[in-house]
């Protein structure tokens, strides 16, 4: 079983003298790290004693690299035995605050990408669409790009962002370097960027980059200023025009999933006598539709209030919109609005006046939405509530590291910079070439595990060991996060959430870079003195 191995390991670790004590006694076991037991090399970092000589150097201590090195697959092999893989649950919840459902007492919902989640079928018909907007507006400078087609970029760049003169974004894995400059709508002093934060933004980033790669392949000049706001603003168009919200309701069945799920989630926080609200950006008519075909026709009666074309992210910042009623038919009353009605629906408005009107307040309100910033970001910051993200691309993205491929691909990387840290003391001629060749397959691996998510991007959630902005962005604005709201089935309305320990770079975790090597990760001070 993998705790077995696992705990062998450890015991490998702590009988090589880990601690900055000797080794063991002879007659432990030999740690791929450290060498055989009794006489023989120590680990770099070890003291050494005058029974324990060094390998001699050249031929002799190249062997004595390789020798560990093989020592070390080995090791890494017996690990990860097949249950050690699919150890994720794809439809689980991750914290990044402690959360506890008992203390929530009203839940609050984005329509888009939240209740209602969307098959990838959508994004061609919005490439398109807005294709279409551009080729008829620049008829002279676009002839051909009407050949353009949807390119599946995959949804593993959201949350990137523009970047600075000397950097890119590498769209086509290596055929066009596409540089990017925009200033962005969310609040913020100095220069600011725009976010590509959201579902919507495939399309768009998949028609920008094949509008910079027509330009650049016929040798026509361009302001990318210019190009990327007609790009942005053929998009909008998709929306303001009311395109989308036709192919949606022209067709429910092929781009709302999860609508069952979504109306068992809805029908039991009310059996537990919690208060629900929805703020959305999409219009009424588009919102009925979709709630009608996921819920049905009485799917009001089970929100206390609804909010439609709030215009967030400025509902939350901006206290000059007043709330408007609306009836049945779409249309606006004109009398001031004293209470939010169960039932009724209402248009614009504020955050302000919502909080007044319903002193629904700090972290007893849980609001769930897709967009960190348009959603997340000033409820949390500024008004204490407790958010929920959702993304879609979490559930592959666990898929994939629940592989046997991955699993083996990241834990022999990590081994390996682990050996490749310690025998860095080596520095003869031999050795070095040794050094190189396991850097070389160090890489590789990198670029593997890379490519096993995205071939262009990776995951959204990390590049190489660093986090991506995205994830950053998602740890500082969400309490929790998740693959769909459906995900709150399979736990009680009750339940504490409690985010993992992540240990920091200077504490001392049995990473497996330490454990298969079987020596801690900073030297001995005692081996250090020549760097004072």
């Amino acid at each position: 079983m993998a705790g077995v191995g696992l705990r062998a390991v450890a015991r490998r670790w702590l009988l090589c003298g880990s601690h900055g004590g000797q080794r063991a006694a002879s007659s432990s076991p030999s740690c791929p790290g450290c060498g055989p037991p009794g006489p023989g090399p120590h680990c770099p970092g070890a003291p050494r004693s005058a029974s324990s000589p060094a390998p001699a150097g050249g031929t002799e201590l190249s062997e004595h690299l390789w020798a560990r090195y093989q020592d070390m697959r080995r090791l890494v092999h017996d690990l990860l035995p097949p249950e050690v893989c699919s150890l994720l649950n794809p439809a689980a919840i991750y914290a990044n605050n402690e959360i506890s459902l008992c203390d929530v007492e009203v839940y609050g919902f984005d329509y888009d990408y939240t209740l209602a989640q969307y098959a990838d079928a959508l994004h061609p018909e919005i490439f398109n669409a807005a294709r279409d907007i551009l080729i008829e507006h620049y008829k002279s400078l676009l002839m051909k790009i009407d050949a353009f087609h949807y390119v599946q970029l995959g949804t593993a760049y959201r949350g990137l962002k523009p970047v600075p003169d000397e950097e890119v974004i590498d769209l086509y894995g290596g055929t066009q370097h596409i540089p990017l400059y925009q200033m962005s709508g969310f609040y913020g002093k100095g220069p600011s960027i725009k976010q590509f934060m959201d579902i919507f933004s495939l399309p768009e980033m998949a028609l920008l980059s094949c509008v910079v790669d027509h330009f650049l392949a016929h040798g026509l000049e361009f302001d990318q200023t210019h190009l990327y706001k007609d790009v942005t603003d053929a998009i909008r168009d998709v929306h303001v025009k009311g395109l989308m919200y036709q192919w949606i309701e022209q067709d429910m069945e092929k781009y709302i999933l999860r609508g069952d799920e979504t109306f068992a989630v809805l029908s039991r926080l009310v059996a537990h006598g919690k208060q629900l609200f929805l703020i959305t950006n999409s219009p009424f008519s588009f919102v009925d539709k979709g709630m009608r075909h996921m819920v049905g026709p009485d799917w009001r009666q089970l929100f206390d209030v609804v909010i439609v074309q709030a215009d967030k992210p400025s509902f939350f910042t901006d206290r000059r919109k007043p709330f408007r009623k609306l009836d049945e038919t779409g249309s606006l009353h004109w009398d001031r609005i004293t209470r939010l009605e169960k039932g009724k629906i209402y248009r614009q408005g504020n955050l302000f006046d919502f909080l007044r009107l319903t002193e629904w307040r700090g972290p007893r309100v849980l609001y769930f939405g897709d967009h960190l910033y348009s959603d997340l970001a000033d409820l949390m910051l500024r008004h204490g509530w407790r958010t929920g993200a959702i993304i879609p691309e979490l559930e592959r993205e666990i898929r994939i590291i629940n592989t046997e491929q991955y699993m083996h691909s990241l834990t022999w990387q990590q081994a390996l910079t682990g050996l490749l840290e310690r025998m860095q003391t080596y520095q003869d001629a031999e050795s070095r070439q040794v050094l190189a060749a396991w850097m070389k397959e160090r890489q590789e691996l990198r670029c593997i595990t890379k490519a096993l998510f995205n071939a262009q991007f990776g995951s959204i959630f990390r590049t190489f060991h660093n986090p991506t902005y995205f994830s950053r962005r998602l740890v500082r604005f969400s309490d929790l996060y998740m693959a769909s709201l459906s995900c709150l089935l399979n736990y009680r309305v009750d339940f504490t959430f409690y985010p993992r320990r992540t240990p920091l770079q200077h504490e001392a975790p049995l990473w497996m870079d330490q454990l298969c090597t079987g020596c801690m990760k900073t030297p001995f001070l005692g081996d250090m003195a020549h760097i004072r």
